[in-house]
C-alpha cells in the first residue's frame, strides 16, 4: 500500500508540474474585453488561444448607439484589458469603465494613427462627400505619411467625459483604411505583451502572420479600386463611414448622414445627395447591414439608381454570414462595390 500511495504522490506532482508549464491555452486565459465586432476579431487574431475574449457589441450591432448592460460592467471589471477603438466611436465606454470599477488597461486601437479631422469630412453641401486616395493628388497630400491628417492619441484612463454617444473632432471609423489597422494590431499586441509578458512570443507570431495578411488584402483592394473606370468611382452610402477608405484607395462616398447614426439625416440633405446623383450620374447606392435600408430605398426610387448590395461599415456581418471577420468583411465590400460600379 505505501508503494502504491508513493506511485501516486509521484503521478500527482508529475501531473502538476505539467499543467504548471503549460501555455494559457490549457490554464486560465487572459481576461480580454473589445467594443464591438471588428475590434474583436483583431483582438482574437492576436491573442489566439491565450486569451479568453469577450465583446461587447455584437455582430450587426451599432456601436454608435449602444446601451451597456449590468452583465458588460462585471465582465469590464473582471479583465485585464480593455480594447476600445478611440477617436470617440464609443461614446459609452468612459461611463462604463468608470461604473465597473476595474483595474484593467484601457487601451484605444486607434493611438498613433493619422486621424481624419471631422471637419475635413464638411468638403460639399451635404458635409459628406470623400474622395481622395494614396498616391494621388487632389490638392493635399495623401498616402502612409497622412500629412493631410492628425495623429491622434486618445487614453481612456484619463476619463475624459463624453455628452451622449456624440462623437468628437475625429471621424472614428479608421479601421476602412486597412493600414489603420496595422496600427491597431501593434497597438492590440504590444498591450497584450505587457499584461502577459510570457506570451509575447505568442503574440509576436500572431500579429506577424496577420500583418501578413493584412498586406495581401490591401493589396487586392487597390487593384479592384483600380478596375473601375474614373467616371464611375461614386459612392452613395447610408451614413459617413467611409471617409478613410475613400482616402486611402479613391472612392468617392457620398452620406446623408452624418458619422454617427444617431443624426438623422434632414430634407435638405437627402434632397441634395438625390440631385447629386442625378447630376453625376452614379449608378450604385448602397445600404449598410447597420443601418435602416428605407432611406436608400427611398433615394433609389426616387433617382433609378439601383441598390447595389449591402456593405458592413461598423460590424461584421455573424460568422456565417459574409463578413464574418474583417478581411472577409472588406473583401466583401470591395467585391460589392467593384461589381455594381465596375459593370
Amino acid at each position: 500500500m505505501l508503494v502504491k500511495r508513493n506511485v501516486v504522490t509521484l503521478l500527482m506532482v508529475a501531473a502538476l508540474a505539467s499543467f504548471t508549464a503549460l501555455p494559457a491555452t490549457a490554464q486560465e486565459r487572459i481576461p480580454v474585453v473589445a467594443t464591438f465586432s471588428i475590434l474583436g476579431d483583431l483582438v482574437s487574431r492576436v491573442g489566439g488561444d491565450r486569451i479568453d475574449l469577450t465583446t461587447l457589441v455584437g455582430p450587426d450591432g451599432d456601436g454608435h448607439v449602444y446601451s451597456p448592460t449590468p452583465a458588460d460592467a462585471r465582465r469590464v471589471a473582471e479583465a485585464r484589458l480593455v480594447v476600445t477603438n478611440g477617436l470617440e466611436f464609443e461614446g459609452w465606454i468612459d461611463r462604463l469603465i468608470a461604473s465597473s470599477g476595474t483595474d484593467a488597461k484601457v487601451i484605444a486601437a486607434s493611438d498613433s494613427i493619422a486621424a481624419i479631422a471631422e471637419e475635413e469630412d464638411e468638403d460639399d453641401d451635404t458635409g459628406h462627400d470623400h474622395g481622395h486616395a494614396k498616391g494621388h493628388s487632389h490638392g493635399h497630400s495623401h498616402g502612409h505619411d497622412r500629412k493631410d491628417a492628425h495623429n491622434h492619441s486618445h487614453d481612456h484612463a484619463q476619463g475624459r467625459d463624453h455628452a451622449g454617444h456624440e462623437h468628437g473632432e475625429f471621424d472614428p471609423h479608421a479601421w476602412q483604411d486597412v493600414d489603420n489597422v496595422k496600427a491597431y494590431v501593434a497597438n492590440i499586441r504590444d498591450a497584450l505583451v505587457e499584461i502577459d509578458p510570457e506570451g509575447a512570443e505568442a503574440y509576436a507570431e500572431n500579429a506577424e502572420g496577420y500583418l501578413a495578411e493584412l498586406a495581401d488584402l490591401e493589396k487586392d483592394i487597390e487593384a479592384a479600386v483600380a478596375s473601375i473606370p474614373e467616371d464611375r468611382r461614386k459612392v452613395i452610402t447610408t451614413h459617413d463611414a467611409f471617409a478613410y477608405f475613400s482616402r486611402a484607395y479613391g472612392l468617392e462616398f457620398i452620406a446623408p448622414q452624418g458619422v454617427s447614426t444617431e443624426s438623422e439625416a434632414s430634407a435638405r440633405d437627402v434632397g441634395e445627395i438625390i440631385r447629386q446623383i442625378r447630376e453625376l450620374g452614379v449608378r450604385a447606392v448602397f445600404v449598410e447591414n447597420i443601418s435602416d435600408p428605407r432611406l436608400i430605398e427611398r433615394i433609389s426610387a426616387e433617382t433609378g439608381a439601383q441598390v447595389g448590395g449591402t456593405l458592413y461599415s461598423d460590424a461584421l456581418s455573424p460568422p456565417e454570414g459574409p463578413a464574418g471577420t474583417y478581411i472577409e468583411m472588406m473583401r466583401h465590400n470591395i467585391r460589392v462595390l467593384s461589381e455594381a460600379l465596375a459593370s
